[in-house]
Formats: C-alpha cells, sequence, structure tokens
C-alpha cells in the first residue's frame, strides 16, 4: 500500500513528486508512466523557454505560478549545474493595429510585477539587428533552458527521497474502496491512500477513470516547427516574439534560440488527429471521433475559422509559414530553414467551445486531477507542484 500514486512522468507529475518526498518524508510514493522513460511526450518536445508570466491574467495562476517559477527554475539550475541562460526576450509589434495590443500587453506585465520595458524599433535593433518591427517590450526574465535535463534531476532527487518510478506501467482502471484506492495497471494491481493524476494529453480520461468530470475534454494540437540551418542562426540572438491576437489562444509563430545554440521557428497549431500525434500522418480513429463528436470543438472552430484555416495553410505550405516569419524578420527566406521535430499541446476545451485559460486542478476525496498544465507548466513545475502537496491536507 503506497501513500501516493502519481500517474503520468511529465514535469507536473516529477515536481509534484519531488514536493511530497520534501513536505512527507516518511511517505511512500510511486510515479506510475506508461512510457520508458520520463518527459516522453509534452515536456520533452515544448521549446526549452523559461517563460516570464507576462501573457497571463492578473491574479490567475499561471500567471502567479509562472513569476515565481522563472525564479525557482533558475535557481533550481544553477544549484544543479543544468545548462540554462536568461537571455531576455522581445515581443514585438510590425503592423499599426499591433501597437494598442502591445501597450495593453505592457500593462499587463507591470500588474504582474515585471520588470518589463517598452523598447523603440531602434532599440529593439540594438537587442536584434534582423527584426524590424514598430516597437517593442523587452522581458529581462524570460529565458532558456532543457526540461529534459531537468526532468531527469527532478527524478533522481525523488529517488534520493526513496521515491519510486515505475516506468511502462499504464494504469487501465481505478476503483474506490473503503481502504483507499485501488489502480488496475498493465504491470499488476497497486493500492494507495491517495492519487494525484497528472496525465497530461489523458488527463481527462484518467479523471473521468476516477470517477471526476472535468467539465472539459483535452484537445490536442500540434505545433510544427521549422529551424535556421546552422549557417543562418546569425538571424536571432535570444527570442522574438510577435504581438498575440487576444482573440486566439496561441501566441503566434516566434524565434527560439534553444540551448543547444539552434533556432527554432514557430509554432503554428493545428488540430492533432491523435492526442500523441507527432507527425501529420498519426492518426487514431477513435481520438479523431471522439474530437469531431464533440460540441465543443465546432464551437472553437467556428469562432476561430479565419485563424483556423491560416493555421492549417501554414502547416502544409512552406511558402506561407515562411511569409509568417518574414513578417518579424524579413531576410529569412524558405531555403534558410529546414523542417524539425513538433509539438503536442494538451488543451482542455469546455462543451461551449471556451479553452481553459488557466490551470485546471481538481480536488476530489483521495484524490487530485491535474486537468490542464499546457504551457507554462514546465516554467511553473516547482509551484505547481509545491500547491498541489499543500492542497493534500484537506483532502486526506
Amino acid at each position: 500500500m503506497y501513500d501516493f500514486v502519481i500517474i503520468g512522468g511529465g514535469i507536473v507529475g516529477l515536481s509534484t513528486g519531488m514536493a511530497l518526498g520534501k513536505q512527507y518524508p516518511q511517505a511512500s510514493v510511486v510515479i506510475l508512466e506508461k512510457e520508458t522513460g520520463v518527459a516522453y511526450h509534452q515536456t520533452g518536445h515544448n521549446s526549452g523557454v523559461i517563460h516570464s508570466g507576462i501573457y497571463y491574467k492578473p491574479g490567475s495562476f499561471k500567471a502567479k505560478f509562472t513569476r515565481a517559477g522563472s525564479q525557482s527554475m533558475v535557481e533550481f539550475c544553477q544549484k544543479y549545474d543544468i545548462p540554462h541562460d536568461v537571455c531576455g526576450k522581445v515581443i514585438v509589434a510590425t503592423q499599426e493595429k499591433e501597437l494598442p495590443l502591445l501597450d495593453n500587453l505592457y500593462q499587463r506585465g507591470l500588474e504582474n510585477g515585471l520588470k518589463v520595458q517598452k523598447i523603440t524599433p531602434e532599440q529593439v535593433k540594438e537587442k536584434e539587428p534582423y527584426v524590424s518591427c514598430l516597437g517593442g517590450i523587452y522581458v529581462p526574465t524570460s529565458g532558456i533552458t532543457d526540461y529534459k535535463k531537468v526532468c531527469q534531476k527532478y527524478a533522481e532527487l525523488i529517488e534520493l527521497q526513496g521515491g519510486e518510478i515505475r516506468f511502462n506501467t499504464k494504469v487501465t482502471q481505478i476503483i474506490d474502496t473503503p481502504q483507499g484506492k485501488v489502480l488496475e495497471t498493465t504491470q499488476g494491481t497497486i493500492n494507495t491512500n491517495f492519487v494525484i493524476n497528472c496525465a497530461g494529453l489523458y488527463s481527462d480520461r484518467v479523471a473521468k477513470m476516477g470517477g471526476v468530470d472535468p467539465q472539459a475534454k483535452i484537445v490536442p494540437f500540434r505545433g510544427e516547427y521549422y529551424q535556421l540551418k546552422p549557417e543562418k542562426r546569425y538571424f536571432v540572438k535570444t527570442l522574438i516574439y510577435p504581438v498575440p491576437n487576444p482573440e486566439f489562444p496561441f501566441l503566434g509563430v516566434h524565434f527560439t534560440r534553444m540551448i543547444d545554440g539552434s533556432i527554432h521557428a514557430g509554432p503554428n497549431a493545428v488540430l492533432s488527429l491523435k492526442r500523441e500525434g507527432y507527425k501529420k500522418t498519426d492518426f487514431d480513429l477513435k481520438e479523431f471521433v471522439e474530437v469531431m463528436t464533440y460540441p465543443g470543438f465546432w464551437k472553437l472552430a467556428v469562432k476561430h475559422a479565419d485563424e483556423g484555416i491560416k493555421e492549417i495553410i501554414r502547416s502544409f505550405s512552406k511558402a506561407a509559414f515562411v511569409n509568417s516569419l518574414q513578417q518579424l524578420i524579413p531576410d529569412v527566406t524558405a531555403d534558410d530553414i529546414i523542417p524539425c521535430e513538433a509539438g503536442v499541446r494538451a488543451q482542455a476545451l469546455k462543451a461551449d467551445g471556451k479553452l481553459v485559460d488557466d490551470f485546471l486542478i481538481i480536488q476530489d476525496k483521495h484524490a487530485m486531477h491535474v486537468c490542464n498544465a499546457p504551457s507554462p507548466a514546465a516554467t511553473a513545475s516547482l509551484e505547481i507542484g509545491k500547491s498541489i502537496v499543500s492542497q493534500i491536507p484537506q483532502l486526506v
């Protein structure tokens, strides 16, 4: 009988396991991961950005946890010698109509307690010489790291605390009993007092397995990337983002310097035809039908039809993708970029077509379900883990 079982070995599951070990050093903790290693899905396919928290609604979990997380993640990387760089980023307006949005974003940054700076096009060029814009914001606390290495360190620390991580172990059923919960898995039965669901792309299904309706469905959006050829990396020094469309839930195509020195350009955002579908050809009939028959998806699709069509065009047309990149850096051409691996974002969507725009953590008796933790959850992971563990005593 374990005191705690965590389902999912991504960055949130691991940070929660680490926080449990610190808070309850005598407790028995096991993390169940269906894959062969940690950080296999969302965590291992993200852009490695340490986000500042500028975009998020003041007072939201995302704003609070990301601002604190950007600091605690950097401190963690410093402490354990994990490669990282607090390089800062620029967010730029390239059209007149974006200037009021830039002002709004600047005010939001101030409301979230960030030391953001409004900068002129000339000042942007000092930081990023190849960017063409009408104005910008400089965010000094943004950075980059390698979240796979962060997760490997989390896993190491969990095992040092006495916790276990079991791979190739998929949970197939959760049964309530007077003594606690029984988990049926592909590697046998596990008994526990408390379950924490950090199953990412399958978190809604695991919640339902545990008798909880999250009142939202995970819809997978694939983000496709190109990267600059090595000889063209001089175009980008740090992180370059457009002003996001406040009506659209994604940040737009941007340039990211990765910790290995490569420069990624993207992502777009298209519906994935499989929850773990990293290629255009990946398809799962059951999962596809599940999305197609969900009223919330069609309400979202109708509302964002124009933007959605642009994203699909960018997915199939390199020229359209390059055109988006040229809004930021006019000198980039189709010959300068090559495709690289995609990521999939687990986004919770309500039946009314509204995206869940904050982290969603649902409490239940002897269980907690993390049912929406897309970006910036990696940045905020240490804070999310601490928050989950702080809520446990009232649920036991």
